[in-house]
Formats: C-alpha cells, structure tokens, sequence
C-alpha cells in the first residue's frame, strides 16, 4: 500500500478535517489517502441536513450509527472525509455540500475540478 503526502489542493500540508467523529480513511483526523482507498475519502465536507438527507436517499446513509465500527453517524454540523465521487455525484444532483479546502487533499483533483470546488469553500 502506498500512502500519499499529506498535501492539500494549495500543495501546502494538510489541515486537520475533523476529531470528533474521527474522520478519514485512516481515522487520523485527516483527508489522508492511499493507493488501496478506492473511495478516495478526500474532500473535507461541512456535512449539511440537505446532504445528509440526499446521500441516504443515495444509498449511502451517513446519519446512522454504527458502534461496531465506531462510527457515531454524522449530524448537521460535523465536518467528515467524504468520497471525491461522493460529493461530485452531489454536486452533480444540486446538493453538494460546503468545503474545507485547506483539509482536502489534492488527489481530489484527479476525480473532481478546482473551479467547482471553490464555489463551495468554506474556510
């Protein structure tokens, strides 16, 4: 498995996304990635209701618990690591949520383009 730097989109380190739940494919806190994370949890999100409620109508509920794998599910509020797919496939449907650009990694940028994404940053 080979682990990517933790760069951003700027090419500066990566900022931290989020503690509490703990996020990113490695629950480091981090947008990090690797070549075995096919979902390429990159993109540090604000998760909003509008979201939440359109990626369990998806088929990728993100508010429910699940303790077995010490996921808390997410709330309005939180910040999470979110599939690059995921959230174009959001934005593609109208109901992309906000982002942390500072905390999203650049291999976001194979899979989704700066300029849409900077429609929706949040700092």
């Amino acid at each position: 498995m080979e682990i990517y730097p933790s760069i951003n989109i700027y090419g500066k380190e990566l900022k931290t996304c989020c503690e509490d739940p703990k996020t990113g494919f490695f629950r480091n806190g981090l947008c990090d990635t690797c070549s075995d994370d096919f979902g390429v949890h990159t993109v540090c999100i604000l998760a909003t209701e509008k979201f939440l409620t359109f990626s369990q109508a998806a088929g990728n509920d993100l508010s429910t618990p699940h303790p077995e794998f010490g996921f808390p599910g997410l709330k309005p509020g939180d910040h999470w690591c979110l599939c690059a797919t995921r959230w174009n496939e959001a934005y593609e449907k109208g109901m992309a949520p906000p982002v942390f650009l500072e905390s999203t990694h650049k291999e976001t940028l194979k899979l989704v383009d700066l300029n849409i994404l900077q429609q929706f940053v949040l700092n």
